[in-house]
């Protein structure tokens, strides 16, 4: 078959998305091939119709477990042979997967980095042909980027010990100018055919926002109450923490961090995977490579360390093109807790020198100053990420900034309050964070304000009337600002910044800051979710009893885009069902006249 033809009857696409047929043909035309294409693009059909296509067995390496697992079951529900080996399988299990693919029983294989040494594994593959190997995530063999693998750096010994140098492709969600250099290099591409997808992924949503995070988080999962979604931690405590507190809220969660016993932590990823938890709460550890298709939010509790780790973390929402909502949720200690970690990973580094910790910590501390930019900016925010890849767009006019969540605020009389009582602690060497200074411009009556007299203070309880969300707001505008100053470390106080001697003086200066509307503000402008309509419902319910029967996710069947244009089209003949965007003959001759039967008892029901 061509590809256009398995394109159609295999995975059931009419047309090809941008760049993936320009991957392909490179590929079968026997020239090595990049594909940056972001999280959504289709990066697995540009090497998986060609591993149809080639004599011989395709092997992918890829860097995690969860992704071969999801891999292969949803390839096997397409009828594709496929397989993989890795530390899940016994060794005897390892031994029968060689012996079958010595066989010709599959035409595609994953692997993980650390495989290729193995010298079962290396005997296999010089004695067998391999005509094509993919590298999948590849950002993680360059040092500059995100998530960098050590174990990568063996795959350019690998391809040369073979006998014949397979054809190579690398695939990526994200990689900057120069980790792209660094991924050719490193792998050794050989004149390769180039694709860079613009990194937009338009059905995502982004916002940030800069109040409790607690109050915030809660109020945003009570408007996903039915959605599927991720919830990222900066540490594993703070996983623990909200996981636990989300439970007794009532809310449907699991965690996942390093720190949790194996058997645990693969029954909560598994528990999230089948639908039997709405939402996962976890470190960075967890979703790189997980093929969940049906991921409707991603929030960032923590502030990642740089804008590459928070576009790959937030693309793993919307991955079938359905409409999702990344959401940061930002602090300025947040900035404190990604400089500490930073130096700190970088003292645990034993295989860096002195010079390169402080080249590496230097460009590391670059990376955190744009991503804390981007949490504070008013700029459009998609146009922000987008920017730091090199694509330059203007303002989108659908994320959190463009929609008018910020409002033009005459802060003059209330700036003056909070820098004249931070003056006046200064004289008399005091100094104090943020929520301190909240608390006692609010009148707090709390055991810490009375034990440090701060209820004698002048401003104490002068902005009562004002809700603690502003404040806080005040403040960081004005560090962002330069009025005041945040000191580093591990509690860091707040100082008078760059204020010209005659400010003090100006009583009639007026100050306009655009703040952002506060939590209040836009519940009471945030509109209720929009129903998908009952078809899709009872789609869903049967996709869900069928994965069920199957024992496998409920998205391997069918993603939800696929439905809702099932629930568009309402097909009730098999001709009709095979234009439904996502349904091949494959699937269609296994589960088409059920879902046929669905809709049309929906249609008799509903006298449609």
């Amino acid at each position: 078959m061509t590809p256009q033809e398995i394109l159609k009857n295999t995975f059931g696409y009419d047309t090809f998305r941008p760049g993936q047929e320009r991957l392909v043909n490179a590929v079968l035309s026997g020239r090595d091939a990049m594909g940056i294409m972001p999280t959504g693009a289709g990066k697995s059909v540009c090497f998986q119709i060609p591993s149809l296509v080639f004599e011989g067995l395709t092997l992918v390496i890829s860097p995690l477990i969860s992704l071969m697992l999801d891999q292969v079951l949803t390839l096997k529900q397409y009828g594709i042979r496929a397989a993989f080996l890795n530390s899940t399988l016994t060794p005897g299990q390892q031994r029968t997967v060689l012996t079958r693919a010595a066989g010709n029983a599959y035409q595609i294989m994953y692997v993980a980095p650390e495989r290729l040494s193995a010298p079962s594994f290396l005997s296999f593959c010089q004695n067998h042909p391999i005509p094509f190997v993919a590298v999948d995530e590849a950002h993680c063999i360059s040092q500059w980027g995100h998530a960098f693998r050590r174990d990568y750096l063996q795959i350019k010994p690998f391809l040369t010990s073979l006998p014949q140098r397979p054809i190579v492709g690398a695939y990526t969600a994200t990689a900057t100018a120069k980790v792209q250099e660094d991924i050719a290099v490193s792998l050794g591409l050989r004149n390769p055919v180039v694709q860079i997808n613009s990194f937009d992924r338009p059905n995502l949503y982004f916002d940030v926002a800069r109040g409790n995070k607690s109050l915030e988080l809660r109020s945003f999962l009570h408007r996903h109450a039915n959605d599927s979604g991720i919830i990222y931690c900066g540490t594993r405590s703070d996983v623990e923490e909200i996981c636990d507190s989300l439970i007794r809220a009532g809310f449907d969660a699991t965690r996942y961090h390093a720190g949790l016993p194996d058997k645990e932590r693969t029954e909560n990823q598994s528990d999230f995977l089948y639908d039997r938890k709405k939402i996962m709460v976890a470190t960075n550890a967890f979703g790189m490579g997980i093929d969940k298709s049906n991921v409707s939010f991603v929030v960032h509790y923590s502030m990642p360390k740089n804008i590459e780790s928070y576009y790959q973390e937030a693309g793993r929402a919307g991955r079938d093109g359905s409409p999702a909502e990344c959401l940061l949720l930002y602090s300025a200690q947040d900035i404190r807790l990604n400089e500490f970690l930073i130096r700190h990973s970088l003292e645990e580094n034993k295989e860096l020198s002195e010079q390169e910790k402080a080249v590496r910590e230097a460009h590391e501390l670059e990376l955190l100053k744009k991503m804390s930019f981007y949490a504070t900016s008013t700029d459009c925010l998609r146009m922000l990420i987008l920017d730091y890849f090199g694509e330059h767009i203007g303002p989108c006019g659908h994320c959190g900034n463009c929609d008018a969540s910020y409002e033009e605020v005459e802060i003059s009389a209330r700036l003056r309050l909070i820098l004249s009582s931070i003056r006046k602690m200064e004289e008399n060497h005091r100094s104090f964070g943020r929520v301190t200074l909240r608390d006692f411009f609010k009148g707090s009556k709390s055991q810490s304000i009375i034990n440090k007299g701060l209820d004698r203070y002048y401003g104490y309880g002068a902005l009562s009337s004002v809700s603690a969300e502003r404040i806080l707001q005040i403040i960081d505008w004005a560090v962002q600002n330069h009025w005041l100053r945040a000191e580093s470390g591990d509690y860091p106080v707040i100082r008078l910044g760059q204020i010209d001697s005659a400010y003090w003086t100006a009583e009639d200066e007026k100050i306009i800051a655009r703040l952002p509307y506060t939590r209040a503000e836009r519940e009471k402008q945030q509109p209720k979710p929009a129903s998908r309509g009952g078809l899709f419902e009872s789609l869903r319910a049967l996709r869900k009893n069928i994965a069920a029967e199957q024992h496998v996710p409920a998205f391997i069947i069918f993603n939800d885009a696929t439905l809702i244009d099932m629930a568009r089209i309402k097909p009730v003949t098999i001709r009709q069902l095979l234009s439904v965007n996502g349904v091949g003959k494959i699937k269609a001759d296994q589960y088409g006249q059920r879902f046929i039967d669905c809709i049309r008892d929906y249609l008799e029901e509903n006298n449609n």
